[in-house]
């Protein structure tokens, strides 16, 4: 079983990812701006280790990646600035890096978005007409995000970076999925969708399995 240093626990994918883990059978390290408030909060759990942490801090980063196997971040900027979705992508792999080279690094799997994918018909996702501006700035940060991770050697620091299909809400836990790498996973009737707790179960099988390290991938039903 993994030690996992979970970012982003309170948030609605987060919660469901240290959930899922937690049915597993692996330890998990929420690494909270305020414990107090994950305590009360929904995504609270007596199995779960809570540290005071910043993920937007690489000196942060680095004390809460000490030990563990695997560094999660499922943070969000919130209605907050997009960018700095770039700097939590740079704070854990600094973050990481400052481990030094004296025993195994944990790997970084971070939660990107959909809109660097590349649709059936061939524009990108943050292309598409009737985007809102706020939402295609989340998309273009996550792009970034994703564009400096992919300038990180993978030996350097074993990285991988999940995209949900378009649409990703709470549900159902099916279990299942289909899985892309930088096209749009898409049904039979055009539609790319996944639910947060299938959502989950896919980046646990990742953690699990290792099977995209320096890439990113995605999923969808």
């Amino acid at each position: 079983m993994a030690k996992i240093a979970l970012f982003g626990a309170t948030g609605t994918v987060g919660s469901r990812v240290m959930h899922e883990a937690l049915g597993r059978g692996h330890e998990v390290t929420a690494v909270v701006r305020d414990p107090a408030h994950f305590a009360e909060s929904e995504a609270s759990s007596a199995d779960v280790t809570v540290v005071r942490g910043n993920v937007l801090d690489p000196a942060s980063v680095t004390q809460a990646a000490a030990g563990q196997d695997v560094v999660v971040s499922a943070y969000g900027p919130g209605s907050g600035d997009p960018g700095t979705l770039v700097s939590a992508a740079k704070a854990l792999i600094g973050g990481v890096q400052a481990l030094g080279e004296d025993g195994p690094r944990p790997r970084v799997l971070t939660i990107g978005g959909a809109g660097s994918l590349r649709t059936p018909g061939g524009p990108m996702v943050w292309d598409l007409p009737g985007i809102p501006a706020p939402v295609i700035a989340v998309m273009h940060a996550h792009g970034d995000a994703l564009d400096f991770l992919r300038t990180v050697p993978v030996d350097e620091v074993h990285w991988t970076n999940l995209s949900p299909a378009a649409t990703i809400e709470p549900g159902t836990r099916t279990g299942t999925y289909r899985l892309g790498l930088d096209d749009l996973v898409v049904d039979e009737s055009g539609n790319s969708l996944i639910s947060t707790e299938d959502f989950a179960v896919a980046l646990l099988d990742e953690i699990e399995r290792d099977a995209h390290p320096g890439q990113r991938f995605t999923v969808g039903y």
